[in-house]
């Protein structure tokens, strides 16, 4: 087991969150830096595959929104919600478009 995993491990397991929440996050970490996903499709990444909703709102439960970076789910048709405002995710997503080129 990494370094990153335990970490993640050990945040995970000293929050609130539910196993499904938790589920949404851990494999959050499978989509790059620079890269986004959907919700359906992270929903498919948990076998999931009606549950983008629920998505939805696990990653708005994200107590680590740095470490974990949830701004990168998208809608299918739209940039979705953020809970730290639209600009914010906007501007995280500007950057990390930027940076996976260094």
């Amino acid at each position: 087991m990494g370094l990153k995993r335990k970490m993640y491990s050990y945040l995970l397991g000293h929050s609130n969150l539910t196993p499904f929440q938790k589920e949404v996050l851990i494999n959050l970490d499978k989509v790059p830096c620079g890269e986004t996903v959907t919700y359906g499709q992270l929903a498919k990444m948990i076998n999931r595959p009606s549950a983008s909703r629920a998505v939805g709102n696990a990653l708005n439960r994200n107590p680590y929104p740095v470490i974990i970076p949830c701004h990168r789910v998208v809608g299918k048709n739209s940039i979705g919600g953020y809970g730290r405002g639209l600009e914010m995710k906007r501007f995280l997503l500007a950057i990390e478009s930027i940076a996976k080129f260094f």
